[in-house]
């Protein structure tokens, strides 16, 4: 649908400048990229504008020939004596001149209007290949050789073919503008993400402010964003205070506070306040970049059904060529017409044209692809939309997934004091010891509870030292040596592995709250309780996807105390604790093996493994992470209402799909036979070829027509 390749090579192996020759010679156009140059350009919009110009002129000459052949007909009686009255003039050119002017004007439209039709099918022919120009290149190729022999050889019978000829290439050529069209508006996310970026920015240095072009930013310079600008790279705010609409990245239409030491992404809109920022990301490494480049990516990819496509295409032009060969034949020896059996395989040839075959499922994917980015759903590609669309079961991760993501510590609990063990007294002399200790050994984590400890301590104003020989054990915890003590921190499994014995007189965990185990030195020393909240979504999220017949899942590497409470918060009936990033793959290989298709709902790094073993992976998150990612999908927006979205316009999308190709597929079962003339004289206006091509002209339309649907799907709506 996008009509543009990406070529990975080595330059060790091949000079660019070599390969970009070799492609021009096989008949494409090629360009090397340019560093900062968006992938994302639009030629849409000029090749429709051409298209259209052609078209224009193709048809107006079309309309022209057909009433300048006219007197060149065969008779017709008392309407050829009507006409004669009507337009003595016409009637009155002598007819050599008329069949040499429309030969001359044809061949001349030929060349200019339809130049990329026939290098397209002579290159196609080249290979060893046939393509849908295939068809429409022999049909009017041998129209226009046969009205070259009956104005060289006039003869009684010999009849010009040029007006169709020309009504043929203006079909196309029309078809063609509207599916530029149609492309332009399906890449419109695409084309809108790439203009969200400013070409300049107000760069301080040193007191002074300048504005300056973008490239000229620098890591680490401050930047000044105004009340109404768009932020022009990633950063995080030095200063100032403001609200920020990120919509167009993530899909999330709410204003967002934005304070010094939040981050802000390129491309999104300062609303209110003057900041200063420093920029932490530039040019192709923003996340506006980033999504741009996936979205052009997932736009280019290959559904599996697009590739079923292509295979009946390629069967079937080779199919309808023989169907012509045999209309011919069928039709000279019914009756001995040579035009006649001319006019009726070229109809044959132009009706079968496979263009709505070949446009069925790309054009319904690059709407989809767009719409979802409008959403801030980020589809990887044509097969991750087709996985979504056949799930049977759901397995959603609990932390940042259901809940918000950001616990909060509700209290810290020293073992010093237990009469049982631990650690001595005077080796712990209070809590902020503890906590300051563990904030430097979490400091480096990413996890949720890393942060709560790091975010408590800090708002205590504890400060610390820089941990060492930090290692962190996915979905267990992480060790360091913190003031020359060795520090663990984590669940009950990682202590276990180092040994740890965790000592009797710890308090009950209470409902919704997850316990991080500390030690010391090998010894136990205290555990933190943190709370996280259900997202205010999960629940109808959850019961949406109730409604659809799938079987939800939550696996977490929480305690049972703290999953419990937000599984029957969220409406989840089946729930796993206790389980690290090994088990929950685990578990979701065992759900295959019951023969469920399966999505896997998770973060992105810890989950990474479950999520590439699902059978569609979908990763939450903001986009820090974007190029990182395991999953086939990616929601921006890290709301759970996201996931019921994702797999409604995946569905919806393969309704689409199999509308076009169904539509496509009868267009051609049933214009072949009426086209050839079985069902003579019935329909025997569908013998004419330039009708035929206005038919497959519409094939196309109502195929682009329905795939932009997509472009106006809604969450709360399915489309009929």
């Amino acid at each position: 649908m996008a009509h543009r390749a990406s070529v990975v090579f080595d330059p060790h192996v091949a000079a660019p400048e070599a390969l970009v020759d070799a492609i021009r010679g096989a008949g494409y156009d090629a360009v090397l990229p340019r560093a900062g140059e968006s992938n994302a350009s639009d030629p849409e919009r000029g090749a429709g504008a051409d298209a259209a110009r052609k078209a224009g002129a193709t048809l107006a000459a079309g309309a022209v020939a057909m009433l300048l052949a006219m007197p060149l007909g065969e008779p017709m009686g008392a309407i050829d004596q009507a006409l004669m009255r009507a337009m003595p003039r016409l009637y009155a050119i002598p007819h050599g001149f008329l069949r040499w002017f429309l030969l001359a004007v044809t061949g001349a439209l030929m060349a200019w209007a339809g130049r990329g039709v026939y290098l397209s099918a002579i290159r196609a022919l080249r290979h060893g290949a046939t393509n849908m120009n295939t068809l429409v290149g022999l049909g009017t190729s041998a129209a226009f050789v046969y009205s070259a022999y009956a104005t060289l050889w006039p003869a009684p019978g010999r009849q010009v073919y040029c007006d169709a000829v020309l009504l043929i290439l203006g079909f196309l050529l029309f078809g063609k503008a509207l599916e530029a069209r149609a492309k332009h508006r399906a890449l419109g996310a695409l084309n809108a993400l790439t203009r969200l970026r400013p070409s300049t920015a107000r760069r301080i240095r040193s007191g002074e402010e300048a504005v300056v072009a973008l490239e000229e930013i620098q890591l680490g310079d401050d930047v000044l964003v105004l009340p109404g600008e768009r932020f022009p790279v990633d950063a995080e705010i030095v200063s100032g205070r403001t609200t920020v609409d990120e919509s167009m990245l993530t899909g999330e239409s709410t204003p967002l506070e934005r304070g010094p030491g939040g981050r802000v992404l390129a491309g999104s809109l300062n609303y209110d306040g003057a900041v200063i920022c420093r920029a932490e990301s530039l040019g192709e490494s923003t996340v506006l970049e980033q999504i741009a480049r996936m979205v052009g990516q997932a736009q280019g990819s290959r559904a599996p059904m697009e590739r079923l496509a292509d295979r009946a295409s390629a069967i079937f032009v080779p199919v309808v060529l023989v169907l012509s060969l045999i209309t011919f034949a069928a039709w000279i020896s019914a009756t001995h017409s040579l035009a006649v059996s001319l006019a009726n395989t070229v109809a044959v040839l132009v009706i079968a044209c496979p263009c709505a075959m070949g446009l069925a499922v790309p054009a319904a994917l690059t709407v989809a692809v767009g719409r979802g980015a409008q959403l801030g759903v980020l589809f990887k590609g044509g097969e991750a939309i087709e996985r979504l669309a056949h799930l049977d079961a759901v397995v959603l991760d609990k932390t940042g997934t259901l809940t918000e993501g950001r616990p909060v510590l509700e209290s810290i609990h020293v073992f010093a004091a237990c009469p049982e063990g631990g650690l001595a007294e005077s080796l712990i002399p209070d809590e902020s010891y503890l906590l300051r200790l563990a904030a430097a050994a979490e400091e480096r984590s990413n996890h949720p509870l890393a942060r709560a400890v790091v975010d408590a301590a800090s708002a205590l104003g504890l400060t610390w030292a820089a941990a060492e020989e930090v290692q962190v054990f996915p979905g267990r915890g992480v060790s360091a040596r913190v003031e020359g003590k060795s520090c663990v921190l984590g669940n009950e499994a990682l202590f276990r592995e180092f040994m740890i014995p965790v000592p009797d007189c710890t308090s009950p965990i209470l409902p919704g709250v997850t316990r991080l185990w500390m030690a010391l030195d090998g010894a136990a020393a205290g555990y933190f309780d943190a709370r996280d909240a259900l997202r205010a979504d999960a629940a109808a999220a959850v019961a949406a996807m109730n409604r659809e017949g799938l079987r939800v899942v939550m696996l977490t590497g929480d305690s049972p105390a703290a999953a419990a409470p937000i599984a029957a918060e969220a409406g989840v009936s089946q729930v796993e604790a206790g389980l690290d990033p090994a088990g929950k793959l685990a578990r979701i290989r065992s759900l295959q093996s019951d023969g469920l298709r399966v999505a896997m709902v998770g973060d992105g790094i810890n989950d990474a493994a479950a999520l590439a073993q699902a059978d569609a992976g979908i990763a939450m998150g903001s986009g820090a992470d974007l190029a990182q990612e395991a999953g086939d999908v990616l929601l921006l927006r890290s709301t759970p209402a996201a996931i019921p979205a994702a797999l409604g316009l995946a569905r919806d999308t393969l309704r689409v799909m199999r509308q076009n190709l169904g539509w496509a597929i009868g267009y051609n079962l049933l214009g072949i036979p009426l086209a050839a003339g079985v069902f003579y004289p019935a329909f025997h206006i569908l013998l004419s070829p330039w009708v035929a091509a206005a038919a497959m002209a519409l094939s196309s339309v109502c195929v682009l027509g329905n795939s932009l649907r997509l472009a106006r799907w809604q969450a709360t709506r399915v489309p009929e």
